[in-house]
């Protein structure tokens, strides 16, 4: 059967104490769009969903006893996002900064040929946003990295 929200084979859904201010707070720093917003009939969120380039995160309230927002477990993550930034992403960090991101890791370029750096948003999820900046073969980056590799997307 046909899937008629064209949805990507793996997607994750991050979980917040306000998800309402949540979508708009990722809308403002990290430029993602809104997709779906269901909520009922007394406005709170059932469900949301939004897009970055051809992938979609699910936003959503801590709805169940197994799902929380870092802030209601002590800040912890079992997970990372990853988000791969078309370009500029030195301008990408700026902006998340100066919307309130906390930024765990400056743009620092890595041995595999990506830029990358992390933030944390307010309830505390932590997000890694890379971009190709150098086509590295599978040899240099074993050598760069000292590490042996199997399988590799670039040589």
């Amino acid at each position: 059967m046909r899937d008629p929200f064209s949805r990507q084979a793996v997607r994750t859904g991050l979980f917040y104490r306000d998800p309402l201010a949540a979508l708009v707070w990722i809308e403002r720093a990290f430029g993602f769009t809104r997709l779906v917003d269901m909520r009922d009939a007394q406005g709170r969120l059932v469900h949301a969903e939004m897009a970055y380039g051809n992938a979609s995160i699910i936003v959503d309230a801590e709805w169940s006893d197994f799902v929380a927002s870092p802030a209601s477990v002590g800040g912890r993550n079992t997970q990372l996002i990853y988000v791969q930034v078309a370009s500029d992403i030195d301008a990408h960090c700026q902006h998340a900064r100066q919307n309130g991101a906390t930024i765990l890791q400056e743009p620092e370029d890595q041995f595999y040929g990506d830029r990358t750096y992390r933030a944390r948003d307010p309830e505390g999820h932590v997000w890694t946003f890379s971009q190709a900046v150098r086509d590295v073969g599978r040899r240099e980056v074993e050598q760069l990295g000292n590490v042996k590799i199997s399988g590799w997307h670039r040589e």
